[in-house]
């Protein structure tokens, strides 16, 4: 296993490479957690994500035969760009394997930064699958993007910096997919202080590590469904197993909900947008039970597209309570709309969208559906907008996710 000594040595070696992503002090997050939180924006990384780190390690202390040779991958995110950026800076070739249907932009970013694409299969597996056909015909070397000592050894230096800047670290949040960042930065951390407390975070509907540690082995999940899809692994590496079961203390997920609205707050409270794989620790936060800690909760990654940001904004609204939408039969008979309408003004609510549907309901000329969207101060208000129309006989069906 990895000693301190090697994890100092990775972090010089990537000295000229990465960003230095200083500690950000989060008030909101302290506030809501009764904590002292800090978060390592690693999502502001020349490729949007921790992954150059351990990337760059691997490479550079590959031997000259096979750099001669070049590199090979498969990725459909940010482990790509990480191994393309890497053998560019050491000049190198890279080639890596994506699936068919990888958004254009991330195909773009890839040979931007200097690597041979090519596009093969419907899902990651068969990528990855050609990925090693390749290897063999080639010579390349395959660079895993989380079962590797190499690898893990590189994303440990976030530990150093991590505790170089803040030594009296009591918890160290760390987002859990495949288990290369968790091994690294659980086993670099412990190494140099054995006190600091290390808690992974797996998204609910992909919970693998968790799932292994209940069984002592490595087990593969049957699916992986989350938003969070730079976490969404059936399986871990049998090289992270090893080094989550010596240095991880705790495991935890969250759910779909959670990310959105840990997502809402990163953007309106630190301005900082990160995908949504890259929130998981964050989101991690409310779960911790512990007062009165410091907390550093590691944001991997930044890579989302705007389509998917405006989706999680409008969802991390609702979860947050900041939108409200219900829907309200009516007796089909004039002057009930304005009712209603008053109701919402006089209990503060400011309508965004109103459908008034008479043919809704197959019997129209007894009732009519009314479906609003409003905008809310949080939970509490949303409280007593539904006492308010309930005190004047309304009975609504509230249609917010989550709830």
């Amino acid at each position: 296993m990895l000693r301190l000594y090697d994890f100092m040595e990775a972090r010089e070696r990537l000295g000229t490479v990465i960003t230095r992503t200083e500690l950000i002090y989060s008030t909101i997050f302290s506030k809501e957690t009764g904590n002292e939180v800090f978060i390592k924006p690693e999502n502001l990384q020349r490729t949007g994500s921790f992954k150059i780190r351990g990337a760059y390690n691997k490479i550079s202390k590959l031997p000259k035969e096979e750099k001669e040779k070049g590199v090979i991958s498969s990725s459909a995110g940010n482990h790509a760009q990480g191994v393309a950026l890497a053998a560019q800076k050491l000049g190198l070739k890279s080639t890596i394997v994506m699936p068919k249907y990888t958004p254009l932009i991330k195909v773009q970013a890839t040979r931007e930064y200097g690597a041979e694409v090519v596009l093969h299969g419907e899902v990651y597996d068969d990528a990855h699958k050609k990925a090693l056909e390749l290897q063999q015909e080639c010579g390349y070397t395959f660079i895993h993007p989380f079962n590797d000592e190499d690898i893990i050894e590189g994303q440990g230096s976030i530990a150093l910096e991590v505790l170089e800047e803040l030594p009296d670290t009591d918890i160290i949040l760390v987002p859990l997919g495949g288990g290369g960042l968790v091994s690294g930065i659980a086993a670099a951390a412990k190494l140099k202080n054995p006190e600091v407390k290390i808690i992974g975070v797996e998204p609910e509907g992909a919970a693998c590590a968790s799932k292994c540690m209940e069984e002592g082995k490595i087990v593969e999940l049957d699916e992986a469904i989350t938003i969070a899809d730079g976490a969404a692994v059936k399986k871990i590496g049998d090289v992270n197993f090893d080094y989550i079961c010596k240095y991880v203390d705790e495991i935890i997920t969250v759910s779909d909900y959670e990310l959105m609205e840990s997502f809402l707050l990163l953007v309106e409270k630190h301005k900082i947008i990160a995908e949504n794989a890259g929130i998981l620790a964050v989101a991690g936060l409310k779960k911790i039970k512990a007062k009165g800690k410091k907390i550093v909760a590691i944001v991997s990654g930044g890579n989302i597209d705007v389509l998917t940001i405006s989706s999680m904004i409008s969802k991390g609204l609702i979860q947050r309570g900041r939108i409200f939408s219900f829907s309200i039969s009516l007796p089909d008979k004039p002057g009930q709309l304005v009712n209603v309408s008053q109701i919402l003004a006089d209990s503060n609510a400011n309508v965004i969208k109103l459908d008034h549907n008479q043919f809704k309901n197959l019997d129209r000329f007894h009732d009519v559906e009314l479906q609003v969207t409003a905008e809310t101060n949080g939970e509490e208000h949303i409280e007593k907008i539904i006492e308010a129309l309930n005190k004047e006989g309304y009975e609504i069906n509230r249609l917010n996710m989550g709830h």
